[in-house]
C-alpha cells in the first residue's frame, strides 16, 4: 500500500504540472510567424509602373504650424504672492534714517521754531539725526507728517500679504528724563 500512495502522489503532481504548463501557454498553440517578403523594385515596376512612379514623390501632408497666444492667460511662472517691498527699485539712494526701523529710533528732543519744529532722534548706536516735517524715515516708506510738543507722528505705507497698500501712523513719544532730582 505504501507504493500505491507514492504512485498516487506522483500521479497527482504530474497532472498538476501538466495543468500548470497548459495554463501558462493559454491553452492555445502559439500563432504562426509569417514573414512578409517585400518584392524588389524591379518586380514592382513589372507589376504596375504607374503606382511606382506615384510613390517616388513623397506625399506632403500640410499640418498647421502651432503658435501660442498668451493673451488673456495667466503666466504660469509668476508667483501667486508677491513678496517684494512696497517701493520699487529706486535710483535714489536711501538716507541713513531710511535704513532704520522706526521702532529702533528714540526721540530725544523737540525744538520749537517759528519756521517749523525740529525733532532730534537717536539710533541704537547713539548717533543723532534731525527730523523736519516731510523727512523720510524708516524702512516702510515712512514720512514725518507732524511734529508736536511731545511727539513726532510718522506715516508709513506698506503692502500686506494680499498686495494691498496699507497706511499706518507711528508715534515717537518724547520721554522726559528726571535729572538731578528736579521735580
Amino acid at each position: 500500500m505504501k507504493r500505491n500512495k507514492k504512485s498516487n502522489g506522483l500521479l497527482i503532481l504530474s497532472i498538476l504540472f501538466l495543468f500548470f504548463i497548459t495554463g501558462c501557454s493559454g491553452g492555445t498553440s502559439p500563432p504562426s510567424v509569417t514573414q512578409k517578403v517585400k518584392p524588389s523594385a524591379a518586380a514592382k515596376q513589372k507589376a504596375d509602373p504607374v503606382k511606382v512612379a506615384e510613390k517616388k514623390e513623397p506625399e506632403k501632408k500640410e499640418e498647421p504650424e502651432y503658435t501660442y497666444n498668451p493673451a488673456g492667460k495667466a503666466d504660469p511662472f509668476k508667483p501667486f504672492i508677491q513678496l517684494t517691498a512696497a517701493r520699487g527699485p529706486s535710483k535714489i539712494p536711501l538716507t541713513p534714517l531710511q535704513k532704520y526701523d522706526t521702532s529702533s529710533l528714540k526721540l530725544v528732543a523737540i525744538i520749537a521754531a517759528p519756521e517749523g519744529s525740529v525733532a532730534l532722534v537717536e539710533d541704537s548706536a547713539g548717533k543723532g539725526y534731525f527730523l523736519k516735517k516731510g523727512t523720510l524715515v524708516g524702512k516702510n516708506d515712512g514720512k514725518v507728517i507732524k511734529i508736536m510738543k511731545d511727539r513726532v507722528i510718522i506715516e508709513e505705507t506698506f503692502q500686506d500679504i494680499l498686495g494691498q497698500t496699507k497706511t499706518i501712523e507711528v508715534s515717537l513719544i518724547l520721554h522726559r528724563s528726571e535729572e538731578g532730582g528736579e521735580s
